[in-house]
Formats: C-alpha cells, sequence, structure tokens
C-alpha cells in the first residue's frame, strides 16, 4: 500500500487511476526529469537519472492497478483464480505473492500479517483465499513464472 500511495503521489493522483491523465502526468514528469536534458557532470544529472527510473516504474505499475487494465484483463484472472489452485506463495510486509498452477503469479497488496497467518493455518487454503484475499486486496499480475518462483 505504500508503494502505491508513493507513485499516487509522484503522478498527483488523488483517488481513482486514470489512465489517460496518468499518461498525461508521466509524459511532463519525463520531459521534466529526463536526464539527456543535463550536461554531464551537472549535479542534478544523477538525481535526474533516479527520477526518471521511479517515474518509469511508477507509471508501469500504476497502469498494472488501474480499474481499465484490471478490467481488460478481467477474464484471464477469473480463469486463473477459479480452476487453478495455488503452487506457492510468499509474504513480504504486505504483499502477499501467489503463483498459481498455470504459471501465473499474481501480488496481492494490503495483506496484513494476521490473514496471512490464517491463511497459512486454513486447511483450505484455495478457499480461503477466494472469501478473503481475492475479493478484498488490490492485485496486479506479476511478470515472474512459474519456473521464477
Amino acid at each position: 500500500m505504500k508503494r502505491i500511495s508513493q507513485y499516487k503521489k509522484l503522478f498527483s493522483i488523488e483517488k481513482e487511476i486514470d489512465l489517460k491523465l496518468l499518461k498525461k502526468e508521466y509524459r511532463n514528469l519525463v520531459k521534466e526529469w529526463h536526464p539527456d536534458k543535463f550536461q554531464n557532470g551537472d549535479a542534478k544529472q544523477e538525481e535526474a537519472e533516479v527520477q526518471s527510473r521511479a517515474i518509469i516504474d511508477g507509471y508501469h505499475f500504476l497502469v498494472s492497478i488501474a480499474p481499465e487494465t484490471i478490467a481488460a484483463n478481467l477474464e484471464a484472472y477469473t480463469e486463473t483464480i477459479t480452476n487453478s489452485g495455488i503452487s506457492d506463495y510468499v509474504h513480504k510486509g504486505l504483499l502477499l505473492e501467489i503463483t498459481f498452477l498455470d504459471g501465473t503469479t499474481y501480488e496481492y497488496f494490503g495483506v496484513t500479517k494476521s490473514i496471512y497467518q490464517k491463511m497459512v493455518n486454513s486447511n483450505k487454503l484455495n478457499r480461503f483465499a477466494k472469501r478473503s484475499i481475492y475479493p478484498n486486496h488490490t492485485y496486479r499480475k506479476s511478470k515472474r513464472t512459474l519456473q521464477e518462483a
């Protein structure tokens, strides 16, 4: 959740993500912080490289959790969570990463340690996730695959 709010703040997004406005703000920020804008040896060049990397990462991250992106990929996501069991899962902070038997991996944001413990202790892992994780947490498809996990 911290990552989401950090990127929303970077792009001046206060509520729901609108892809059209996000793209416009992205272009403005890239123009402002592009490393080529600064001469070699300029003190701001290094800062510009860091900022431009954060801008690019933030843009791709926010696009992946935008309502329009979620809606466009809903059919594939529903297919995965309905028909494919959980192969592996990792909890880091408030991020739960679930890899499914079909090879896809999704990241769920805002999953507390107590919810994670309940999931781990559940005798029906898929059922618990379908009731308590999938419908209640912001998610995005991760680039990781089953082989990497």
